[in-house]
């Protein structure tokens, strides 16, 4: 690495991470670490321990040198103004203007828990005069019920579209879905991943105190808990409208300028290079 003139090593955990924070380590190299979930893994655990600076989306995410930059999001999530688009948003999403709005996702390769139970609700959902867009994902089996005003894509690339149309959502609570709806303050219901270390039911508690958010587990997202709490919340625009404060208030949307300040002060402030021998 350091005859390849590399300053610096910026890594976000994963397998790939590790042999990549112990090479720079061994060449003396420089290493800055982004964590995104508020439980680090394995391999940032390792990273930060040789790291001259640490990154951190959520404040109670512990870990050595930790600064909570939050999480660098894309620049068409990070500058969306959900007011100023909505009804652009909605009619490009081929939904009404002035139906409340229900946003349902479980990330880019779908939950089949929640598809399988928004299913069985959609109609009762759409009965009350509401609107569902409800991607699925591409790697799940999904068939479209066919019930009106329930609005069904297998995956979407234009996410804040989708975030601008919402009212309120229904979501998984990964630290890259979380921190795009905090930052532009989206009520949210989130149904934590039941499988793994738990790292989603870790990252949704700042958003749940500050009530910006609701947490339910994925066992009791069934289609009676959808109705007897999703349902008043989606007719209650004064309490979208709190929790929408109350998610922006914990959000971010300058991760990404922040978490470069942070990789350009660290490297600034290291020690010079010794020089190379000849």
């Amino acid at each position: 690495l350091a005859e390849r003139g590399v300053d610096v090593v910026v890594g976000f955990g994963g397998y790939a991470a590790a042999p990549a924070y112990l090479a720079a380590r061994r060449s003396g190299v420089s290493v800055v670490v982004h964590e995104a979930n508020a439980s680090p893994g394995l391999a940032n655990r390792l990273g930060a321990r040789v790291a001259i600076a640490v990154g951190i989306t959520f404040p109670d995410t512990v870990l050595p040198r930790a600064q909570a930059v939050g999480m660098p999001l894309r620049r068409e999530i990070a500058t969306l103004d959900r007011d100023a688009v909505r009804d652009a948003a909605r009619a490009e999403l081929g939904l009404d203007a002035d139906r409340p709005t229900l946003f349902v996702t479980g990330g880019s390769t779908g939950a089949r828990s929640l598809n399988r139970t928004v299913v069985q609700v959609a109609e009762r959902i759409t009965a009350t005069g509401a609107q569902i867009l409800h991607i699925v994902g591409g790697a799940q089996e999904f068939t479209d019920p066919g019930v009106e005003r329930y609005h069904v894509v297998g995956y979407s690339d234009r996410m804040e579209l989708a975030i601008a149309a919402a009212d309120l959502v229904v979501s998984r609570a990964g630290a890259g879905a979380l921190s795009e709806l905090t930052a532009v303050g989206v009520p949210a219901i989130y149904v934590p991943y039941p499988v793994g270390n738990g790292e989603q039911a870790v990252n949704v508690r700042g958003v749940v105190a500050a009530g910006g958010g609701i947490v339910v587990a994925d066992a009791d997202f069934t289609p009676d808990w959808v109705l007897a709490h999703v349902l008043p919340l989606l007719s209650d625009p004064a309490a979208l409208a709190r929790m929408s404060r109350a998610a922006a208030s914990v959000g971010t949307r300058d991760g990404a300028a922040r978490m470069a300040d942070l990789v350009r002060a660290a490297v600034a402030a290291r020690p010079p290079r010794p020089a190379a021998r000849r």
